[in-house]
């Protein structure tokens, strides 16, 4: 019996020699299956900062649904398993530690927030997974080394510019603070607001920050207040932003309030209420309920085919596009998709068009969009789009 064993076992060596390992079939890539490709998302479900996962998380679905029902790439359904950090950094460590390691998604795509991806984004370069559309402007994801980001929206930096630039312009406001989360989110749009004013020669009158996951802001209201401020810019989740706009309103500041997209503005306009009249949020993505280019209908009838009961927002509308942009990409690959090939299609390629929204990207530029807009909310808890902040 040994001998039998002995013999076939040789004749196998001899095939592999005949045939050679380069002949043999490649093993496919992590997360491409015969009938699916699978992505992944560490995001916040739960907690203060919800909202914006389960918009991000709702966009990315309708957009690969939408793809989907047109038949996929290549055949295969794209698909997206989404877990819950929370916000918090450690959590969204061990998820993306799952995602690449156990659930093998072929990509990262739709984290929410600065610190958590300053935690993740490594972990992903560090396994060559594309880290795709995070929801942040944080600057450090815009460094041209990072060939594994893919960003679509604008920066902090962008906003922060964009924002002051206007205070200046059409208010004339010269007594500028900020509000900021204690953390490296907070520290980034802090930074890009020093550095707007420093162009113009100008410096904040005031500076007060809250720890992540908390409504403790009274303590900085108080000092900003101090300060007496003409406006003050919020680097913050649309919770302790509502608190804190609802309580400067009650002791009468009457600053102009502005905050930066990540605040969250639907969500930021359902809890502040009616003291939410004449706060201002720039955008880095269209209005959602407009009709200044095709995506903008491509992406209510996504939305509305994925969930008849969703409201149309900037998240979900962020997340849409994100998604638009993966399977654009997915389908110049052909049958066999890497995760090597995607990036080196992404640069190669390096416009796209979604729909009327464009995005750019080369070697060295994974920035994608570098446009910024604005909106304020009413005082009936709409939001509208403006050109600028004259009264």
């Amino acid at each position: 019996m040994g001998e039998v064993i002995n013999r076939g076992l040789a004749a196998i060596v001899s095939i592999f020699a005949v045939v050679g390992v380069g002949q043999l079939p490649a093993a496919a890539e992590d997360g491409v299956a015969p009938d699916r490709i699978l992505f992944g998302q560490s995001a916040a479900l739960s907690g203060p900062a919800a909202e914006l996962g389960l918009e991000m998380q709702r966009g990315i679905r309708a957009a690969f649904a939408e793809v989907n029902a047109a038949g996929g790439i290549e055949g295969r359904q794209i698909d997206l398993v989404t877990r819950d950090d929370r916000y918090e950094p450690e959590a969204a460590i061990a998820n993306t530690e799952a995602l690449i390691g156990a659930d093998r998604v072929f990509g990262l795509i739709g984290a929410v927030g600065t610190p958590t991806s300053a935690a993740t984004e490594p972990i992903a370069r560090e396994a060559g997974v594309p880290f795709i559309a995070p929801f942040t402007g944080a600057e450090f994801l815009r460094d041209p080394d990072l060939a594994n980001v893919v960003n679509i929206r604008a920066s902090y930096f962008q906003e922060t510019e964009a924002i002051v630039d206007r205070l200046v312009a059409d208010r004339g406001v010269s007594r500028i603070a900020v509000l900021f989360q204690d953390d490296s989110y907070g520290r980034t749009g802090l930074a890009g607001v020093e550095r707007a004013l420093e162009r113009r020669n100008m410096a904040l009158v005031g500076a007060g920050s809250y720890v992540r996951n908390t409504t403790a802001v009274k303590t900085a209201l108080l000092g900003l207040r101090g300060a007496r401020p003409e406006a003050i810019v919020i680097i913050g989740a649309y919770l302790p932003s509502a608190v804190f706009t609802q309580w400067a309103r009650k002791l009468g500041v009457d600053a102009t309030i502005v905050n930066i997209s990540f605040v969250g503005a639907n969500a930021l306009a359902d809890a502040l209420g009616p003291a939410g009249d004449g706060v201002y949020v720039s955008q880095v993505v269209p209005f959602p309920e407009g009709d200044a280019m095709p995506l903008l209908q491509e992406y209510r009838a996504a939305l509305a085919a994925l969930d008849s009961a969703a409201t149309p927002g900037f998240g979900s509308l962020e997340g849409y596009i994100a998604g638009r942009l993966a399977a654009e990409v997915l389908r110049r690959l052909g049958p066999e998709p890497t995760r090597q090939d995607f990036l080196a299609a992404l640069k190669g390629i390096g416009a796209f068009d979604i729909g009327g929204f464009l995005l750019r990207y080369g070697p060295g530029d994974n920035h994608g969009s570098d446009q910024v807009f604005l909106t304020v909310i009413k005082g009936d808890g709409s939001i509208v789009p403006v050109e600028d902040m004259v009264r």
